[in-house]
Formats: structure tokens, sequence, C-alpha cells
């Protein structure tokens, strides 16, 4: 008989008072640690915190412990703030169009969500290490860039650390902190679709001490999109405070206020008239096939939180991070029938003008509060010394939506809009889940050169809807890593690791329409085999890795219908990642990539090679410094989804002009440069995706 976890309370009281056992253990015990500052003008980087230039050096996503990425034997990309500032980044697409092994517009223009893919699968999100959401875009906020510290993607299975993360890792998102010195800034943005934006970011100290230190993230925004009828309209108020009563304590409490009306970009429109000819031609575009007064897509999304830290001595130290987020989203939309003819055009099949729409409306409130913690000590065993990392997680999660579904036509190529009837809500079941994963790692060194990080978790879940089946998984999962860090800065590396991934908020139907029920928990393994590079200077990284990804109950659509899914046997896919970033003169920044990606048939459609290269140069006018210039191309190759028409090759082309002095900068950001026309994927049940079409942003910033 299995014996079930103590109460989370319970493991935050036994995880803090295990260092009172571990007294004896080498290193001087300390009750206060003195407070020292240090006078620079570089910035001495931790793995939360700024960076100077596109090349981080350390990160915490892939061991949850602070971590040189040239001594962390898996592949980890972090884009930084400068690089999401430079870049224009408008959303987590735009900022992730440069990162090795991620494809950053999967689904095209979409106004509801950020999806991306990563090594061929759909990567879990986390804020701050804690899990962000479980839903689709049914119930989702989208992050806003501005808010955060840098952006980073562990890509390959990181279920030992993380319980929810999915086979293809997870892309964690670091928030902006309280600073030990006042700095603050106020900007304003024009540009495309009448895009108007306000922004500020302020942070300092509160007392003459530096014990209390706070800061405030505000922005608010009024735009259109490329699709008539959709705004992109927000409003965010992030503020934070830190207290630390001493050297070796700290506190950061967080909160999050966004409000976000939009709707949605996608249309979901047929293979003829996107990508295949039709007789009345392309369709724009700009095309909104819904209902201008009815169709929206409103998010609130209301969190709080913190992030504490206490060091017991040199040794020794408890960190602990809690959010309770609340999320609300009015989702009322129509997309195309694109599904029930190859072509897409069931209701007009011969004239391909009128199509058939689906009225799907829903009101979804989630509620999500994840803790994680977990005590870090350092040992030695001979010539082996550990960091040993001991923790664990808890998570709850609820839904609770009401939805209906309708039918109409509409005329694609000349819409006349109001032929409809609002769909009635019905309530839905409650889903819930909860889960609660141990887990121990063991970061080895060995001498001088030899890296060994292992580890070890166990979950257990619970999840269901109200009137129907509890599922109960459990799962033991683990990971193994081996480095070598040669004294020349190359360091080779192998990795194997795991998931374990619950499917929290996917039904299936069953049969004479009894209560949905859930699916089995996603597992897949990764064996990864790379290299990393750190120049002498340490300004220039260098990765190389391929692996192999096996999974099994994968979830893919059914033939049954475009929206239900069924689970499949096993899928595998092989890739091979190249990234390089730096700094190579003290005027030019470059980032640049290569992914190649060989899928499995039972996946959906990627391309086999895509490259993406950006470069800035810093230069002088006449003597005046300050001006900056910078240029990124992004190619991905045709491919092909099952049955689907070809998505043909793409040559993608991004600007920046900037002009900065010591107060303020300037700059105007491009990005598709050649407003490039084409179709990002094209799926085997029928419908395209457009991508983004060319978009100018003018800002101007003051800094204080």
């Amino acid at each position: 008989m299995s014996t079930p976890f103590p109460s989370p309370s319970r493991l935050m009281l036994a995880l803090a008072g295990l260092p009172g056992l571990l007294a004896a253990q080498p290193g001087p015990a300390v009750t206060t640690l003195p407070q020292v500052t240090v006078q620079s003008d570089a910035i001495q980087e931790t793995a939360t915190g700024p960076v100077q230039g596109y090349a981080a050096q350390r990160s915490a996503t892939a061991t949850k412990t602070d971590t040189p990425l040239i001594e962390t034997p898996q592949s980890v990309t972090v884009v930084t703030r400068e690089q999401m500032l430079d870049q224009g980044a408008a959303n987590i697409q735009d900022a992730l169009g440069y990162a090795a092994g991620v494809r950053s517009d999967a689904y095209g223009l979409d106004s509801r969500t950020d999806s991306v893919r990563v090594r061929g699968s759909s990567p879990d999100t986390y804020l701050d290490g804690l899990r962000q959401a479980f839903d689709y875009y049914t119930s989702t906020t989208r992050t806003e860039p501005y808010t955060l510290e840098r952006l980073e993607v562990l890509r390959g299975p990181a279920a030992m650390l993380y319980g929810q993360g999915s086979t293809a890792g997870i892309v964690n998102m670091v928030s902006k902190r309280p600073q030990d010195t006042f700095q603050g800034e106020v900007g304003i943005q024009y540009g495309s679709h009448d895009r108007k934006q306000i922004q500020a970011d302020l942070t300092g100290p509160l007392t003459e001490d530096g014990q209390w230190l706070y800061r405030i993230v505000a922005l608010k925004r009024q735009a259109d999109t490329q699709v008539d009828h959709v705004p992109d309209d927000r409003t965010v108020l992030m503020p934070s405070l830190t207290w630390r009563p001493s050297a070796a304590t700290s506190l950061t409490l967080q909160a999050l206020y966004q409000d976000d009306k939009s709707g949605s970009t996608s249309q979901f429109l047929p293979w003829a008239g996107m990508r295949t000819p039709n007789p009345n031609g392309r369709i724009p575009t700009r095309r909104f096939i819904g209902e201008p007064d009815h169709d929206r897509y409103d998010s609130r999304r209301r969190s709080v939180g913190w992030l504490f830290e206490h060091r017991f001595n040199d040794d020794w130290s408890f960190s602990q991070g809690y959010r309770h987020a609340r999320n609300k989203v009015d989702y009322f939309t129509h997309y195309a029938d694109s599904f029930s003819l190859p072509g897409g055009w069931a209701a007009d099949p011969d004239g391909q003008r009128i199509i058939g729409r689906y009225a799907d409306d829903s009101i979804t409130e989630v509620r999500i509060d994840t803790l994680d913690q977990h005590l870090q000590g350092r040992l030695r065993t001979g010539i082996v010394e550990h960091r040993l990392l001991l923790g664990v997680d808890w998570l709850q999660y609820r839904r609770e939506r009401e939805s209906g579904f309708g039918y109409s036509t509409i005329d694609a190529y000349d819409p006349v809009y109001g032929n409809f009837t609002p769909p009635t809500l019905t309530e839905e079941p409650r889903f819930k889940l909860r889960q609660t994963g141990i887990y121990l790692q063991d970061q080895m060194k060995i001498g001088r050169n030899w890296i060994v990080a292992a580890g070890l978790r166990h979950d257990r879940a619970r999840s269901g809807l109200d009137g129907g089946r509890t599922d109960k998984d459990q799962a033991t999962t683990k990971r193994l890593g081996v480095m070598y860090v040669a004294d020349n800065g190359w360091s080779p590396y192998v990795n194997y690791s795991e998931s374990f991934t619950p499917q929290a908020s996917t039904t299936r139907s069953t049969p004479e329409g009894g209560v949905p029920e859930t699916y089995e928990p996603l597992r897949g393994e990764q064996w990864e085999v790379g290299v990393k590079h750190l120049s002498e200077d340490g300004r220039n990284l260098f990765t190389a890795a391929v692996y192999t990804l096996k999974e099994k109950n994968r979830l893919v659509p059914d033939e049954s219908g475009p929206l239900n899914n069924v689970q499949t046997g096993k899928t595998r896919n092989n890739g091979l990642e190249l990234e390089w970033r730096g700094q190579i003169s003290p005027s030019v920044d470059l980032i640049a990539h290569y992914n190649y990606i060989d899928l499995d048939d039972e996946l959906e459609g990627m391309p086999r090679h895509q490259a993406a290269a950006w470069g800035k140069y810093r230069f002088s006018v006449a003597g005046i410094d300050g001006f900056a210039a910078g240029a990124g191309v992004r190619w991905m190759s045709a491919f092909r989804d099952g049955d689907a028409p070809t998505t043909q090759s793409v040559v993608l082309w991004d600007g920046m002009v900037s002009y900065e002095t010591r107060h303020w900068r300037y700059a105007l950001n491009v990005n598709n440069v050649t407003d490039k026309t084409y179709v990002a994927t094209c799926l085997s049940r029928g419908d395209c995706w457009y991508g983004a079409r060319r978009s100018i942003v003018a800002s101007a910033t003051y800094r204080f």
C-alpha cells in the first residue's frame, strides 16, 4: 500500500529544519552576514538579474541553482532584455524568433496566445520557475515582454525538476525585480495599425539602509491588428517589493494586474484561397469572418505571490516561491469550416466564396496555486564537490467554464455581417487537478574538469471532472548529465532526461453523450549529445547539440472532427541545433542559429531546416556617439503536414535604427521589412494561418 505525501506545509517545515541536522558539516555558521556595497559600472550577473548584451553566462532554469551555462549539460537559450529591446519584441513569439530549437510562429499571427514549438512539440510555460498556465488559448492571457528581465528556453524533457515539463521542454520567463540602485524610465510608442503605447519602469531603494526595495512596471496600449475588427488593447500594472533584513534573507512580494481587450486574428481559413488556387483569388490577410459586435478575446489576469530566500551559512540555503493566479477569458469567436471537404468550401464547393463558420463562445475562469521550495547545500566527499538540491513542489488547478456553439455562413471575399444567432451558453463540469512532487538533484564536480548532474523525482497527480472519473497518476522521472569542462573553453556533454505531463485541461467525449473523460499522461525521454564553448573573455557562447526525442500518449487530431484528439502510440524525432551568441567586437553584437529536425509522420509538420541571424552595430556620426543599427534575417524551409499542400519556404528581414544619449533613447523597429505575405502553416485537417505582415514602430524613452 502506497503512502501519501505529507502536506506541502509539513514538507516546507521539514526542509527548513534540515540544516540543523547538518550542523556538523564543514562551514562556519552565521546568523547575520555583513552587507557589502560594490561600486562598479559592470553588472555582476546572476541567474535572474540583468545581462549586458546578448550572451548571458548564467541561468537557473535547467538546474534551479545559479549555474554557469558552460557548466550546464543541457541545451538552454537565454533571450536577454537588451535583445528584446533592440528587436522591438511586442510579444513572446517575437522575442523567440531568433532562439535555437524554436519555431516561434508555429501558427502564424495569433492574438490569443504565444504559440511556439520547441523541438517539434509545444513547451509548457513558467514564470519565475512556477507553472503559469495549463489550458490552451481558451483561458490564458499573453505575457507582456516589458515585464520581463529575461526569457529562457530549456530544450528537452524537464520533469525531473518541474514535474509538468513537457517533452519539448519549458519556456521560463523571469520577471523584473526590485534593484538596489535607483533607475527609471518612461517611454512612448507609435506604429503600424495605429499602435499607441505608453510604459514606465521605476525601481530603487525605499529606505536609506537598503532594507526595502521597490519596482513598479506599468503599461497602457491601444492598437489594431492586421485583421479587421481585431484590437490589441492592454493595461498592465506589476508592482513588487523586496525586504532584506540582512544579507542572509530576502523576501520579494509580487503582484500583477492585467486586462486585455482583443479578438482572434486566427480565422482558420481553408487551403483553397490561402495556399491553393481559388477562382476568386487569394483571401486577403486582413479578412475577418466573425461578427464585429460579438467576437472578442477579453482576458483579465490577477496574481499575487512571493519569492523567499534565506542563507543559514556559507553552505546551506532555503528558497521558496509561491503564486496564486486567477484568469478569466471571454472568448467569443467564429472560425471557418475548413474541415468538411478538402479545400474547405463545403457550403459553396463550386463558387468557393460562401464559407461555413462555426460560432464557438465560452467564458472560462481558472485558478492556479503553485508552490516550489527547496533546500540547497554544498558538501565535499574526497575529490567530489556536491551541490545538493532537495525540494518539493505542489500545485492546484481549477477550471470553470460555460460554452455554446452555432453555425452560419458568410461570403469570405465580401463579408456582410449580422447574419447569425449568438449561441446559448451552458455550464460545463468543473475540472480540478492537484499534483505534488519531491525531487533530489546532485550537481557533482569531480576534480577540476568533470561535472555530473543527476536527479530523481516522484510525482503524484489527481485530476478529473465533477461527476466523472478521478484519474490518479504517479511517475518517477530521472535525469543524468555528464560534462567535461576543458581548460580551453570547450565543454562536451551527454544528457538523458524524461518527461511526465498530465493532460490537465484536455478531455475526450464518451459514447452517447456521457461525461467527458481525461486523457492519459504523456511520457517522453530524450538523449542529447552536445558541446559548448565560452570565449576567454566570456563574451561569446557557442553551443551545438544533437538529440533523439521519444514520446508516447501524444495527442493528435482525430479524423472524427477538427477539434477532437486521439492519443497515438509512440512518436520519435531527431534533430541538430547550432547557436552562437556574443560580441565579436566592442561595436558589434551578433546572434545566429541553425536548426534541423526530422519529425515522426504522426506529428504536425515543421520545417526541416530553420536559420536566423541578427546583428547590431554601434557607430558615431560626425563625432557624435550613441547611434546603432540592427538587421536580422529569418529563414525556414518548405514543409508539408500530412496531405496538406506544401507550406513554402520563406525569408523574412527585420531591422532597427536607434540613437541613445545619457537620458534618451530613440528607435525605429521594422519587422518583416519587405512586407512579405506568407502562409506560416497549413495543416492536414484543412486550415492555414497567415504570418505577420510588416510592422513599423517608433519609440522614445526617457531614462533617469
